[in-house]
């Protein structure tokens, strides 16, 4: 650590870029931002059903309106690659943390699906620029560490969105969705100006440490660690095939978190009768298996490699989805709930870390671009689904396209790999 003299004449800590002390601040600052968006969108995703009632929309209307956040999202995603570039991830992060918290209090005072779809434009916008530039800073410190740590993020993620869904359902029947989305605005402001000024501090680290190198080839992505492949520092060049295939990946798996958020406790509501409070805990079980999943992410992609974590996660998911679909009774739907949650859980970061170390931001932006497409478009369209058919029937495509998942998934498990080094004769 190095002082240094602010102008006021007072002595300040600087915790230099790289050491072990900054690295573990920054990690942690980073961890509560990927909590914090998981528990405000779950604290939206499970007053759905109480909004959808007080805009009296039909599934393919509230299908429509939901499509605000997607538009939001992937237009911003677009550009929010270029800010980080230009500002730096970590400024990018906390005014988009801003951003959601203000605009999770404004559906409940929508009285009609098009009102709704423009509030969700703006939630979407805060969304979409969040999760690209949090998911930026998480891939730099990730190669600044040297370990596939990129789960343990997203398993904040499903903690927040387990608190949030499990807040939601204590207070489903005694707060209005006005007053409940409201406190979650409060919490996400104060939470956003309690953690800011450490992510602030704290510049993103630079090329990996070079004591651990050899772990950063396979670490975030699909191609499987052979005994000599050089590490690569993260890339910030241009986008690749490889990382439009990441996206589609992750596009694929996304699809069925999205599912999961809109439609899982109106599905539990509407065809299984459960009440408001057990319809949110359903969201809640599936975040709770999500985070278990993620927490042991680490472990599995160093020891069972990322090829077959993210095929056998995107089989597990849409059997799980298949179960819960088909499910004659609450108690097996909330099993497959938790199956797919299970499988599902290490997809996403996987396949959006390796596209940061392909190509940076931009790499992030893209695969997350194509990743929330998935996550954000897959509501709407099984909402005309499920009015063409049944809510059952469309929640079907979302095992089919986690099968779509693991097969590419599988089929590309060699793509983008690093070529192995020469050797002194063969550079002589």
């Amino acid at each position: 650590m190095n002082k240094v003299v602010s102008r006021s004449g007072r002595a300040r800590t600087v915790v230099a870029d790289g050491s072990p002390g900054s690295l573990l601040r920054l990690r942690a600052a980073i961890t509560v931002f990927f909590a914090l968006d998981g528990f405000v969108f779950a604290g939206w995703v499970v007053r759905i059903p109480a909004i959808k009632e007080q805009t009296h929309a039909s599934a393919s209307a509230l299908g429509l309106a939901l499509l605000g956040v997607s538009a939001g999202a992937i237009v911003t995603m677009a550009l929010v690659g270029r800010a980080c570039r230009h500002f730096g991830n970590h400024p990018v992060t906390a005014v988009c943390a801003v951003l959601v918290s203000l605009a999770i209090a404004l559906p409940p005072h929508m009285h009609t699906a098009w009102s709704l779809g423009a509030v969700l434009l703006v939630f979407g916008i805060g969304y979409g620029g969040i999760n690209v530039a949090m998911n930026s800073a998480a891939v730099d410190l990730v190669n600044a560490l040297g370990r596939p740590v990129m789960p343990s993020f997203h398993a904040a993620f499903s903690l927040g969105g387990m608190l949030g869904a499990g807040l939601g359902g204590l207070v489903a029947s005694h707060l209005s969705p006005s007053w409940h989305l409201a406190m979650l605005a409060v919490i996400g402001l104060l939470v956003t100006a309690a953690t800011t000024p450490t992510l602030l501090r704290h510049r993103a680290p630079g090329t990996p440490a070079p004591s651990r190198p050899a772990r950063l080839a396979p670490e975030a992505g699909l191609a499987e660690p052979s005994g000599g492949t050089a590490a690569k520092a993260p890339a910030h060049g241009k986008i690749t095939g490889v990382v439009v295939i990441l996206g589609v990946v992750a596009l694929c798996s996304s699809y069925g978190e999205g599912a999961m958020a809109d439609w899982g406790a109106l599905h539990l509501d509407q065809d299984l009768d459960a009440s408001a409070g057990t319809a949110s805990a359903g969201y809640s079980l599936f975040a709770l298996a999500m985070m278990i999943g993620r927490l042991s992410g680490t472990t599995l992609l160093e020891r069972i490699g990322p090829t077959t974590t993210v095929v056998g996660g995107a089989f597990v998911s849409a059997a799980g989805m298949l179960i819960s679909a088909l499910a004659p009774t609450l108690w097996l739907a909330l099993v497959g709930f938790t199956v797919m949650g299970l499988g599902v859980a290490n997809i996403f970061p996987a396949t959006i870390g390796r596209a940061g170390t392909i190509a940076g931001p931009s790499g992030v932006a893209t695969a997350s671009t194509l990743g929330y497409g998935g996550l954000l478009l897959g509501p709407p369209v099984i909402g005309f689904m499920a009015d063409w058919f049944s809510l059952p029937t469309a929640l079907l495509s979302v095992s089919v396209l986690a099968a779509l998942a693991g097969v590419v998934a599988w089929t590309t498990r060699r793509a983008g790999e690093a070529p192995a080094p020469q050797t002194a004769a063969e550079t002589a």
